[in-house]
């Protein structure tokens, strides 16, 4: 648990957080538009800014207590920044050593949680040539920094950040200065690893699909203030949620991929809820999430059986949002307990007659699996 009240003032902007309570297990995201405060908090939090004031524990342990601070190097966090900070003057190897040299040897600290407990110092299960295969780099090892693109950059950064052996692990937009597909190959890398180290992550973006990838709970912020901090399933069940962008209401499923069949088609859900998804996006059996545009989920009162659309899930209408500009968003729960969101005109809203407890069948045109 990460728990305070921050303020710091940067020229004319001010960050007063409020009083905050952030579950740290998993992968935390703080989300706001430029401007908001996340990197401000970020500095706050980690101690990397001696301004900052105000009341600060993680795990029972005191951070900060007024103008007094733990010192960011005692405090065992890891850090990839957008433009990766490597040390120019180092190889891939080189970067990857100092950080392993510089890894706590010592027990867990007292408050820290116990030995692989939460908030305390994890046994990494890599070594440094193990993690470099894992990360994507072990043929880079005797590079030249400066020579590695800025996805190759960001996979050492991410590497020499675990080496550290920290009890919390900070990204601030580790992607914002990448392509499209270096920024879907590391969301990938970063949501497995968060899962197969169990390092808890703080997250900065601006961009919602990085959140609805990784995060676990989803820290709102704006004008220096935290507004909400929510699950991700909380924050995407809000009508008004804020990370309904341009392309409107958004679903995310959990669920495992199965291999892709002799059709092209990859099996993905659990026992209760199945797709079938086109494209072979799966490598092999393992849990994953897939985005759903509300836009692209329609409803039918009956099972249809003579259609191209290929997934159809039997659902219960839970909530009917207000219209806008002739559209409907209709929230409606699967057989497993998620939340499916549709949108629709509000001419078929009435010509089908439903409203909350009616049951109907979600037909999903088109799919995208978070990989």
């Amino acid at each position: 648990m990460l728990k305070g009240h921050l303020t710091l003032r940067q020229g004319r902007f001010l960050l007063d957080a409020g009083p905050f309570e952030i579950d740290t297990r998993g992968v935390t995201v703080l989300f706001g538009r430029s401007g908001s405060g996340k990197s401000t908090l970020l500095r706050a939090i980690t101690g990397l800014d001696r301004h900052a004031r105000g009341q600060l524990e993680f795990h029972g342990e005191r951070w900060q207590d007024g103008a007094w601070q733990l010192p960011t190097q005692r405090r065992d966090i890891g850090f990839v920044f957008q433009d990766a900070a490597l040390f120019p003057h180092l190889s891939v190897r080189g970067n990857l050593d100092y950080a392993l040299r510089r890894a706590p040897l010592s027990p867990i600290p007292p408050g820290g949680g116990g030995a692989g407990g939460e908030g305390g110092r994890r046994a990494l299960p890599f070594d440094l040539v193990t993690l470099a295969a894992r990360v994507g780099i072990a043929d880079k090892l005797d590079r030249d920094v400066l020579s590695l693109s800025g996805g190759e950059r960001q996979r050492v950064a991410i590497a020499r950040a675990l080496l550290s052996r920290p009890r919390l692990l900070c990204m601030d937009e580790p992607l914002s200065a990448l392509d499209w597909r270096a920024k879907a190959e590391l969301l990938r890398l970063i949501d497995e690893l968060a899962r197969e180290v169990g390092v808890p992550i703080l997250y900065i973006t601006h961009a919602p699909i990085e959140v609805e990838r990784l995060a676990d709970r989803v820290v709102f912020m704006a004008d220096g203030r935290i507004e909400h901090i929510e699950t991700l399933r909380e924050a995407l069940a809000r009508p008004d949620s804020p990370l309904f962008d341009e392309e409107g209401p958004v679903s995310v499923l959990e669920g495992e991929t199965g291999a892709t069949d002799e059709d092209g088609l990859t099996p993905f859900g659990n026992d209760r809820v199945r797709l079938r998804l086109t494209g072979g996006c799966a490598r092999g059996s393992r849990a994953t999430r897939l985005r759903i545009l509300a836009r692209d989920v329609s409803l039918s009162l009956d099972d249809p059986a003579r259609i191209s659309i290929l997934n159809h899930l039997p659902v219960t209408v839970e909530r009917i949002d207000p219209e806008h500009e002739g559209r409907v968003t209709v929230a409606c729960r699967l057989a497993d307990g998620q939340l499916l969101l549709a949108e629709i005109t509000a001419y078929s809203l009435r010509r089908l007659g439903l409203h909350a407890g009616a049951a109907a069948y979600a037909l999903i045109k088109s799919v995208v699996l978070m990989d």
